[in-house]
């Protein structure tokens, strides 16, 4: 809870006047206790959760032109039925699990420093905090998922989100419960090590989740904003490891694409997408294979 009783105490301690973002900023949190604001994720996480998948689900129904034609896996198709079935299995996890993960953990939140008063953070701060907490949370997840693809860690817990080779967007909170808890360790460890402001939280929090939704929206848009982030795995990435399934070791990196570079755990995904690439380099130059010619986008549909 901010420590001051008006705008003018604020004004008075920070020694100068407050930005609109600060005004806008106590306004709301004065009243409020930290506690309080920190339970805003969860709001964030149910709305994000069920609304930012929507347009993909639309998507998969309809296969409206161009759209379709930027499906990664074209000829696994799931209804409305399943897809709400999935989306109706999450939602009893978030209320089980991820819920009350939250409520409880604030005092972590405390412990490691993160703060809800004035002054806010600038733009600077929040931009490279939030690359901080990007870059850690997906070197320890890279270390944690491939621990998962062990024998004993896929059997018993991470064989549940594998259930879909082919993910969509409702998919991406779609685990076990252990490994939703076990998950939360890398999301915490960059605020851990850079704490910031409470509204930074709350920003990393969305952000991450809508990342996560990207990468298992099943899609590969080329005017994806994200296509210009050095090192941002996205879609194609994570949809290869779904693509192999079972016991995969390959591109188990959540976020960025050099763990699995460095650490030569994507070689059967650039084995394959330098396959596809020459294939379809020799169908445009008008090869002719099995008596046909072949569409070079037909053909990596198919894969």
């Amino acid at each position: 809870m901010i420590p001051y009783h008006s705008l003018h105490d604020a004004e008075i301690a920070l020694g100068r006047n407050l930005t609109f973002a600060e005004t806008l900023w106590f306004n709301y949190s004065a009243t409020k206790s930290d506690y309080f604001l920190f339970c805003h994720n969860i709001l964030f996480l149910f709305l994000i959760f069920s609304l930012v998948p929507l347009p993909l689900v639309f998507l998969e129904i309809k296969r409206l032109y161009p759209f379709d034609s930027y499906k990664i896996q074209p000829k696994v198709r799931l209804s409305l039925h399943e897809m709400l079935n999935c989306y109706k299995d999450v939602m009893v996890m978030f209320f089980l699990v991820v819920g009350p993960l939250q409520l409880v953990s604030y005092p972590s939140i405390k412990m490691i420093g993160i703060r809800a008063g004035l002054p806010l953070p600038s733009g600077w701060e929040i931009l490279s905090q939030l690359v901080v907490y990007f870059l850690v949370e997906d070197y320890t997840n890279y270390w944690i998922h491939r621990f998962l693809h062990n024998k004993w860690g896929y059997d018993k817990i991470h064989r549940v989100h594998h259930e879909y080779q082919a993910p969509i967007g409702f998919a991406a909170p779609y685990a076990h419960w252990a490994e939703i808890l076990i998950l939360g360790i890398p999301s915490f460890l960059g605020p851990a090590l850079a704490p910031g402001h409470m509204i930074t939280f709350w920003l990393w929090i969305a952000l991450r989740q809508v990342e996560a939704i990207d990468t298992h929206s099943g899609y590969d848009f080329p005017w994806s904003p994200t296509k210009y982030i050095p090192f941002y795995g996205g879609s194609e990435h994570h949809d290869y490891h779904h693509y192999v399934g079972g016991q995969s070791q390959s591109n188990f990196a959540s976020v960025f694409t050099y763990c699995d570079y460095i650490y030569g755990t994507d070689k059967g995904f650039r084995y394959q997408k330098k396959i596809l690439r020459n294939l379809k380099e020799d169908l445009k130059n008008g090869a002719v294979q099995n008596g046909g010619s072949y569409d070079a986008q037909d053909y990596s549909k198919s894969e």
